[in-house]
């Protein structure tokens, strides 16, 4: 069977709240998370070519674990 393997402090029982979470927002619920993202002073957005996203993952998995 396949072990799934998480962040430190996180479990199923997480994952699967902050799923519940997103999946059950309305749209003024989305779009006050997006305000926020874009105001807060230590979070960036950017846009990111699809065919990167997984070596921009893999950066930041580096980044956490050093």
């Amino acid at each position: 069977m396949n072990e799934k393997k998480f962040p430190p402090g996180w479990d199923a029982q997480r994952v699967k709240e902050l799923i519940e979470h997103y999946e059950n927002q309305n749209e003024d619920e989305e779009f006050a998370d997006i305000e926020a993202a874009h105001e807060a002073k230590d979070i960036t957005l950017m846009a990111i070519p699809t065919e990167l996203v997984p070596q921009v993952r893999a950066l930041l998995a580096r980044k956490q674990s050093a």
